[in-house]
């Protein structure tokens, strides 16, 4: 071995020493052979969620309602809290139009809500047209499974109603199928920046003929801790009945949602569907839905053709005369599904009918009829996972619907205390294959404010789930839904060693 080959290996062990340099290697063993330990599943440490300006409306009243489930093996410190985005910096400590500690600058901001304890939702309340988008940040026992529900409710004028959204982790890819510029509608992508550092977004928008050309829609700059709202019909051309949104960020990250608010049958948020897949469920459509509306796009080169079909209490059905949908690669499609569930629970499931093409999809669900009529959006999501959470049940207003597609499962659901009190109480309930169930979700003991629901899958094939949140406000029936996705409260951490042999090995 040459002074060269010695001085590399002495360099090296060195900065092995200061940067603790490992490889994987089973734990307790010795040597450097074998394959590495199975990888632990841990509780994260941190989490961040965006909520966006809930209105324009001076009418408008929204409550937070924040939930961290408790968590076996979570850190025993950290806190969790939601501000106006204009007072929150990258490091959590808040500031003002600058970063932490700049001296001169205003006063930080009390948070909107800050929860004391995982196991107990927290709220808190904004009023009119002034309440900003939040930025919310979970540190320690309160990260894994933080979950935050933003409800509004508007009585009168263009898009009243119940809205609702699960404010969503910062991300730099987003699909929206579902939107629209048609003239009932007023269309807004949601944009919120957490970050200290601006971010630049592409909005690129399609519709049934594919693309629709614009000149303001691509490098939209976000400011640090800022919000912009972006109305749909300044990036379009001709108005659109059903249009796909795509968000893409150059560089930062955002949270994005869009506010749909329709002249007619009120409004709600559009969250994001889930990642473009051959096969997507759509959980939870109201058993007394007046109306139907799907709409799919296919992002890429090839077209798609869907099986349709729905997923009731007694089992898969076909819609009468959409059992199968094509969709044109590039081009938004929608299809009226009418009162598709006719009195029961429901939920919608695509798969291809051959090659498999991924796509993306949403629902549009009507209530009511003529003048009292209220919408809704459910778009795709995946499935519940090891646990979901959803925050702000009550004790009247929740239903809680659960599906299992391809196979059997078990799941127990779980009631927390309530904000101002309460005992937890949990239930298993048995789904069967091809079903939609709208399970009796039990309620805490002793019930005071609200409380969080949260999901966990016991056994058997993949779950789906959303909740469904109904107010009626002078004989308007209000309701938003939310869907359960894995909260990705845990994160895989393999069994890791130092071993510096490694440097010798050829």
């Amino acid at each position: 071995m040459n002074r060269t080959t010695l001085s590399l290996i002495a360099a090296v062990t060195a900065l092995g020493a200061v940067t603790g340099f490992a490889t994987l290697k089973p734990s307790g063993t010795s040597g450097t052979t074998g394959v590495a330990a199975t990888a632990a599943r841990l509780p994260v440490e941190r989490t961040s969620l965006l909520c966006p300006q809930p209105s324009t409306s001076d009418i408008a009243d929204t409550s937070y309602t924040s939930y961290t489930p408790v968590v076996e093996g979570a850190s025993g410190s950290g806190k969790a809290q939601l501000q106006a985005a204009a007072e929150e910096s990258v490091d959590g400590t808040g500031s003002s139009g600058g970063k932490s500690g700049k001296k001169g600058g205003a006063k930080t901001a009390k948070p909107v809500v800050q929860p004391k304890e995982p196991g107990k939702p927290a709220t808190g309340d904004l009023s009119g047209s002034d309440a900003p988008a939040l930025v919310g940040l979970a540190s320690g026992k309160f990260a894994p499974g933080w979950t935050v529900q933003q409800s509004t409710e508007v009585v009168a004028g263009v898009g009243r109603g119940l809205l609702g959204t699960n404010c969503t982790a910062p991300d730099t890819e987003f699909w929206f199928p579902g939107a629209s510029t048609a003239a009932q509608r007023t269309d807004y992508v949601h944009l919120t920046n957490p970050d200290d550092a601006a971010a630049v977004v592409d909005i690129d928008l399609y519709g049934k003929d594919g693309t629709l050309k614009s000149t303001v829609a691509d490098g939209i700059t976000v400011q640090a801790h800022a919000s912009e709202p972006i109305l749909l019909n300044t990036l379009a051309g001709d108005p659109q009945n059903d249009l796909t949104v795509h968000v893409k960020v150059r560089s930062g990250r955002v949270g994005a949602a869009v506010q749909a608010l329709d002249a007619k049958t009120g409004g709600d948020w559009l969250g994001a569907s889930t990642d473009p897949a051959d096969s997507l469920v759509m959980p939870g459509i109201p058993k007394d839905a007046t109306s139907v509306r799907l709409v799919v796009f296919a992002p890429g080169d090839t077209d798609a053709d869907l099986k349709v079909r729905l997923a009731s209490p007694s089992g898969t059905i076909t819609p009468a005369g959409n059992e199968t949908l094509h969709v044109k690669a590039g081009m938004t499609t929608a299809v009226d599904l009418g009162d598709v569930t006719r009195g029961e629970a429901g939920s919608l499931v695509l798969t291809p009918t051959g090659s498999s093409v991924p796509v993306v999809a949403a629902l549009r669900v009507v209530r009511g009829k003529g003048a009292n009529q209220e919408s809704a959006f459910i778009p795709a999501t995946a499935p519940v996972g090891a646990r979901a959470t959803v925050a702000d049940n009550t004790a009247k207003g929740s239903t809680l619907a659960v599906t299992a597609p391809t196979g059997g499962a078990t799941v127990k659901v779980t009631a927390s205390a309530g904000s101002g009190g309460g005992t937890a109480v949990s239930k298993t309930f048995t789904i069967k294959g091809g079903t939609t169930q709208n399970v009796e979700a039990p309620v805490p003991s002793g019930l005071k404010g609200t409380y969080a629901l949260t999901v966990e899958q016991v056994s058997g094939g993949p779950v789906y789930a959303s909740r469904m949140l109904s107010a009626t406000q002078e004989g308007v029936p209000g309701f938003t839904i939310q869907n359960l996705p894995d909260d990705r409260g845990t994160v895989s951490v393999p069994d890791a060693q130092q071993d510096l042999s490694v440097l010798l090995k050829q």
